[in-house]
């Protein structure tokens, strides 16, 4: 488990057949062979750890249901460490499974209020498979950021971002046209399947037995 807040940007060191090497420094503090990180928000397991970063298996069928097969040698990637029992939940619960790859619609730069930064306005394309699960002012992780949806459309959403988050996530190096992973907020997708299966809550049980 995940809070979709960026640790380190790292550096794709290589690219082989099935595994990504990775560069980093901060997420190697208590990083051991067999521990989960999210890279772009991909939960991906150590399976080896040196002085300078790691190693991870990629499964055939990680590239294909994630932006992860873009990657290239020299690319930067977003690294979060899996979330420690008692730690602070800055963001939100995120697994690091991939709901869909979507395209960077459009950045666009923003003046902020008088006295305030600047601002800037992602828009992304809106898959089917996710878009049940997507509400204004509700929470989705891209790339392994978590993010606030600002705008919703039918067939797109808008993120804001802080001058911080263009700086310290691969987030301020897309462009229209590039790829990233999105996953939905997990209690949104709990929430479906109650509804789903018709389940009475224990409030509803217990007003049926007042």
């Amino acid at each position: 488990m995940f809070t979709g807040i960026v640790e380190e940007l790292g550096t794709v060191r290589a690219v082989g057949a099935g595994r990504l090497a990775i560069a980093c420094r901060d997420v190697l503090e208590g990083l051991r062979t067999g521990d989960s990180v999210s890279v772009n928000g991909v939960c991906l397991t150590a399976t080896r750890v040196d002085r300078d970063g790691f190693s991870a298996d990629v499964m055939g069928e990680t590239r294909t249901r994630s932006a992860l097969g873009d990657l290239d040698a020299g690319a930067p990637v977003n690294l979060e460490r899996a979330l420690a029992a008692g730690a602070r939940l800055g963001g939100h619960l995120v697994q690091g499974h991939v709901d869909a790859v979507a395209e960077v619609l459009a950045v666009e730069e923003r003046d902020g209020d008088p006295g305030a930064s600047p601002w800037t306005l992602m828009r992304i394309g809106l898959p089917p498979a996710v878009a049940p699960y997507v509400v204004e002012k509700g929470s989705i992780t891209v790339d392994g950021a978590s993010l606030t949806v600002t705008a919703l459309q039918e067939r797109s959403f808008a993120v804001g971002l802080i001058p911080h988050t263009l700086a310290v996530t691969v987030l301020g190096r897309r462009l229209p046209g590039d790829r990233v992973n999105l996953e939905a907020d997990v209690v949104a997708k709990y929430v479906e399947r109650l509804l789903q299966a018709g389940m009475a809550t224990p409030y509803a049980q217990r007003a049926e037995g007042s």
